[in-house]
């Protein structure tokens, strides 16, 4: 499993003629390091001054933004596994007999699953992503300015864990021949980048404005 290797063994993997890991799991990844990040933030901050200063309220909200990153953190790294592993199925199914009409309906209609399945891990991984920049923005509003900076960091890694994944969803998607589906997931890919970038700048803002 690939979140068992140590961070030199997956590089080096990474960096070999296999063909994973790829980017899929690099965008994995960089999600579950942004989650990380954010974690890192809200432990910095509770049980500091300034998080006894806080009201009730914000001490919750801080509480619970710090377990949905942790549970965020494990989450991307399956994700990082599924990817490895829905590439490998798509490879199978390429291998498959093809002596007869049967053999090629039974193979052309495992390619076509492999395709579906190969872009529904990045797709997930895009739209989890999307989701920690409310966690992010909690982090870069409330918690420890010593830390600010981790927040930003947090961000950059988000946009580019959603924007890789697209990309690996992208590359799939243009062997999928059902086009109402195809512009489906074009539209949400495009939806999901642009409304990024605009959250990873609010927050930037804030990160900035903090330095």
């Amino acid at each position: 499993m690939l979140d068992q290797k140590t961070v030199r063994g997956f590089i080096e993997e990474l960096g070999s003629n296999s063909p994973v890991p790829g980017g899929g799991s690099v965008a994995a990844l960089a999600a579950s390091l942004a989650s990380g990040l954010g974690s890192m933030v809200f432990n910095l901050t509770i049980g500091k001054k300034v998080f006894n200063e806080y009201g009730d309220e914000e001490k919750i909200l801080i509480s619970k933004t710090l377990d949905a990153c942790l549970k965020y953190q494990s989450k991307f790294l399956e994700l990082m596994n599924k990817d490895k592993e829905a590439f490998l199925i798509l490879m199978s199914a390429f291998k498959l007999p093809k002596e007869n009409e049967d053999d090629k309906k039974v193979r052309s209609a495992k390619i076509k699953d492999g395709y579906l399945g190969a872009l529904e891990v990045p797709l997930i991984v895009a739209e989890e992503a999307y989701k920690i920049y409310e966690y992010v923005m909690v982090a870069a509003k409330l918690g420890n300015k010593n830390a600010i900076s981790d927040a930003g960091v947090s961000v950059l890694m988000l946009q580019a864990s959603i924007e890789s994944a697209i990309l690996n969803v992208k590359i799939n998607l243009s062997s999928i021949k059902d086009e109402i589906y195809k512009e489906k997931i074009k539209k949400r890919c495009y939806e999901l980048v642009e409304n990024g970038r605009i959250k990873r700048d609010q927050i930037l803002t804030i990160v900035d404005e903090s330095l």
